[in-house]
């Protein structure tokens, strides 16, 4: 069966599509249907079935001889070392740490906030609480205490588990000292808090509050997995909203475990006992999805890599991790990518490495540009396949499903919806427009299993946020188009739609412009206010490792090359030379806080965002460029 003939089977009969693949997860009470549609537009997926996500991404796999083979392969270049964990292991040291939050009260519904860096541990408080059915919430290691504190009012947890520190390239990130701030600000205080201390760094802790996580399991009796409700809470991950609030999106345990499972096999082409590496964080939805469940449920070894792509130690670390761990499936953010190839232009790294095992490159998190796909292709000599998700979705809405069908790449785009999702364009008015057209990226809803099942405490904001602008979809708040053979194309977040005199451009297609020239590493447009126009284009752009060039003759390229493919309706006339740009944690460029920065408007620093530093950089170029006034 080919990719068309599986979402045509999903099409003609969606409950009976679910059934099946809910077949592949270990259930105490199998579900007696899929689709759950009584509290419509709020959508559940196999509600009255009882399972519990612990079981099916680890004991399950015990049970079935399997516990000798590795779960966990821990690789940390910053602290040098190296660490595998079977099967048999991990359900021991989970079961001993639930064991142990379970004799501390925490019980089936309490929450449980995890402030964690990369390391085992991480996975292991995950599962933990999934065994219990409590809803864990990971708050990315060395947030700021301020949005540590927003999310502890938010979510209320019983508990805290935190490690004693982070490490990154040359400083340590002192995490306990966040982690009081923090609970000094907030409203609402846990009840205890679990801190794994980290040789690195060992922290104070606070008598009678906190315990130390060896301490803590001391003779404590094991616990058993607990079986929950389909449409039980499996956990709530925040995402940063426009406003200051944040975004609690809540993932249901059922669908999201037959979602994983599915992917895995179907997108990923991963199964029992084969190795996967996602390089992300498990503070961002891929380290949920990717490091902590997906692999674990398929019987898979997924790699927790505690580093960088460059300068831990070199820009051939990825590639030396995938040779040693003869990595199947590896995925990773285009950031990382263009990172690595602003270092090693010509892949010298690459060729260092036996890179065998590997089957294919994926790219997510941000548009793949194309001249990062196919130096990435030239380079690894594998489908290099980018792929569309969020947040709030879970997994991909649009892939190349290579465990289905390999099916022909085109540059520029994540290629075609994924069962499960109905995408329509749409334009203001919410009428469906052409193949080529731009418009607004909708679902016709419900979303697929594994989707959000709504905010935290805050159906009215969910319902406003996603399902009220399109009634009967769900809005992406992408924009792009189809083409003629049904592959999306992502071009913008709406909102990074600029109106130049009318015109409604995306910064995206610019970018893709700007990015094919061979000395730009890496690039971001954004729409600057314009009396005479309302807005016009700004380029800003990081030029390659020894180019050798002035910052003026790339510009008047890069000028002319927007000009040249895009038009001269784009208005493209002015770019800067940075060092480097302002991005979230997790690499995505802050565009819209550029903007807001270029127009002297005042914006609030995103919580999400990496080095603070750069955006003072950011102003004094604008300034010298005539904005930031």
């Amino acid at each position: 069966m080919g990719y068309s003939d599986v979402y045509d089977a999903w099409k003609a009969d969606a409950n009976a599509f679910w059934m099946k693949a809910a077949e592949e997860i270990a259930w105490y009470q199998p579900p007696s249907k899929a689709l759950f549609d009584d509290k419509a537009p709020m959508y559940e997926w196999f509600s009255d079935g009882m399972v519990n996500a612990c079981y099916n991404a680890v004991d399950r796999h015990v049970e079935a001889g399997r516990g000798d083979q590795l779960a966990i392969m821990h690789e940390s270049p910053i602290t040098h070392s190296t660490k595998g964990i079977t099967y048999s292991e991990l359900r021991d040291r989970v079961a001993s740490l639930a064991g142990a939050l379970k004799m501390r009260g925490v019980e089936k519904g309490d929450r449980v906030i995890i402030y964690m860096p990369m390391i085992p541990e991480a996975l292991e408080a995950m599962l933990a609480c999934a065994r219990i059915g409590a809803i864990h919430s990971v708050v990315f290691g060395g947030f700021a205490a301020h949005e540590l504190a927003v999310r502890i009012d938010d979510a209320t947890p019983k508990a805290i588990i935190a490690a004693s520190c982070g490490l990154e390239p040359g400083r340590v990130v002192h995490y306990k000292p966040l982690l009081d701030d923090a609970i000094e600000q907030a409203t609402h205080k846990p009840e205890f808090c679990v801190v794994f201390q980290r040789e690195q760094e060992v922290a104070k802790l606070v008598e009678g509050r906190d315990f130390s996580w060896h301490g803590f399991q001391y003779g404590v009796k094991p616990a058993e997995c607990v079986p929950v409700e389909g449409n039980h809470p499996a956990y709530i991950l925040y995402t940063s909203g426009t406003t200051g609030q944040p975004k609690g999106v809540v993932r249901s345990t059922a669908g999201h475990l037959v979602a994983l499972q599915w992917t895995m096999k179907n997108i990923y082409k991963v199964g029992p006992g084969e190795r996967f590496w996602a390089a992300s964080d498990v503070g961002w939805v891929v380290g949920h999805s990717y490091i902590a469940y997906g692999p674990l449920i398929a019987g898979a070894e997924t790699i927790v890599f505690e580093g960088k792509p460059i300068g831990t130690p070199h820009a051939g670390v990825f590639w030396k991790i995938i040779q040693n761990h003869r990595v199947k499936s590896f995925f990773t953010a285009p950031t990382a990518l263009r990172a690595i190839k602003r270092e090693d232009p010509k892949g010298e790294w690459i060729k260092r490495y036996k890179l065998h095992d590997l089957q294919a490159l994926f790219l997510a998190g941000e548009r793949a540009d194309p001249d990062t796909v196919k130096w990435a292709q030239e380079h690894l000599r594998v489908p290099v396949i980018d792929h569309w998700w969020q947040t709030e979705t879970g997994w991909a809405i649009a892939a190349n499903p290579i465990g289905i069908e390999e099916l022909p790449v085109k540059l520029g785009s994540p290629s075609v919806p994924m069962p499960g999702y109905d995408v329509h364009i749409l334009d203001e008015g919410g009428h469906e427009v052409a193949a080529g057209e731009m418009g607004a990226i909708a679902i016709k809803l419900p979303l697929p299993p594994g989707t959000l099942q709504t905010l935290w405490n805050a159906e009215e904001r969910y319902r406003k946020s996603y399902l009220s602008h399109f009634p009967g979809y769900y809005e992406t708040g992408d924009a792009g188009y189809k083409d003629e053979d049904g592959y999306l194309y992502i071009m913008a977040r709406t909102d990074d739609v600029i109106n130049v005199a009318g015109h409604r451009l995306s910064t995206g297609a610019m970018e893709e412009v700007l990015a094919a020239h061979p000395d730009v590493a890496e690039c971001a447009v954004i729409g600057v206010a314009d009396e005479l126009k309302g807005q016009l284009p700004l380029g800003f752009l990081c030029l390659n490792a020894n180019h050798g060039r002035t910052p003026e003759d790339v510009i008047k390229e890069c000028v002319f090359m927007v000009r040249d493919q895009i038009g001269p309706v784009a208005a493209f006339k002015h770019a800067c030379v940075v060092d480097r740009l302002p991005k979230t944690r997790s690499g995505k460029i802050l565009r819209a806080t550029m903007q807001k920065i270029a127009d002297s408007q005042e914006f609030k620093m995103p919580a999400t965002i990496d080095d603070p530093a750069i955006l003072d950089e950011i102003t004094e170029v604008l300034k010298g460029a005539g904005y930031a006034k």
